[in-house]
């Protein structure tokens, strides 16, 4: 076995112990995907909290392999984001061998690769990225998985078939509809929700507001379980923000749900005319609700 599959087999073990997942075919991705063919040619901008962004010694690959954020564009504090999260939450998205996943936020298309090797070749990926260069960059990236197909454009807008999975990779305010009626029953909507602080860049350690990442966003995943949809909180998250998903009213509510707490308790998503009485939402809106 040559020394990067070895490094690359050791990293996938670390980033699944980081995140506390056993999940075999999370792992065999992580460890058969290369990470440096994503991210440009080296030595390559790695952030070091406290201290910003730090670059590797030289452009040996090997420094890719951590559970560390790799800046796709420092200026902007768009990184390639922390591996132990991704693996948390693609294994609560729990993609399977011959299912559609959708990836919203694909970036230079590294997690939609990981989801392309859990889905198989049997299975497809729908990666969409907003800003242009991202998504040409994604999709030379992704040619050699024929499994995926790069859209570039709105995630909150475009069209694609109905899904197994929706893995949200940017900072929303609310579940864009769009997304809820293109989950397949049984399907799994990954969806960060972030208020207006939700969005930690490079080498901040502690943000100016005071509030900890707790207060700033949640990652919640919600399934489709016939004409209803189940709900559970997953994380913390502070991560760029979703361009066409962002609403102030929802934002304003959402604030105030996260400071109050309590998100743990969540277990149900409602919409409409479904949606029960206030006092038992941990979040409302005029036309969806968390309780």
């Amino acid at each position: 076995m040559a020394e990067i599959d070895i490094v690359r087999r050791a990293y996938a073990k670390q980033v699944l112990a980081a995140a506390d997942v056993r999940n075999q075919m999370l792992e065999d991705a992580f460890a058969t995907v290369a990470r440096e063919a994503f991210l440009g040619p080296g030595p390559w901008p790695i952030l070091r909290w406290g201290k910003g962004y730090v670059l590797s010694p030289n452009d040996d690959p090997v420094y890719l392999y951590s559970n560390d954020l790799v800046g796709i564009d420092p200026l902007r504090n768009l990184n390639n984001g922390q591996p132990a999260l991704h693996a948390l939450l693609i294994d609560r998205a729990g993609p399977q061998p011959g299912e559609h996943a959708v990836h919203i936020g694909a970036g230079v298309g590294y997690y939609s690769a990981i989801l392309a090797g859990m889905v198989g070749p049997s299975g497809k990926v729908t990666a969409i990225e907003f800003d242009p260069q991202l998504a040409a960059r994604a999709r030379e990236n992704l040619h050699a998985f024929e499994q995926v197909t790069l859209l570039q454009g709105d995630g909150a807008e475009l069209e694609f078939e109905p899904a197994d999975v929706i893995y949200v990779n940017a900072g929303v305010t609310h579940p864009v509809p769009r997304w809820i009626d293109r989950l397949r029953d049984g399907g799994r909507l990954i969806l960060p929700l972030t208020t207006r602080q939700g969005f930690l860049g490079g080498g901040v350690t502690k943000p100016e507001d005071g509030k900890p990442i707790e207060r700033r966003g949640a990652v919640f995943r919600l399934r489709h379980r016939g004409d209803e949809f189940d709900a559970c909180w997953i994380s913390p998250v502070a991560i760029f923000p979703c361009e066409g998903a962002r609403d102030q009213e929802a934002e304003v509510a959402l604030s105030a749900a996260l400071d109050r707490g309590g998100w743990e308790q969540v277990t149900r998503f409602y919409r409409g005319k479904d949606m029960p009485h206030k006092n038992t939402c941990w979040l409302r809106t005029k036309n969806w609700c968390l309780c």
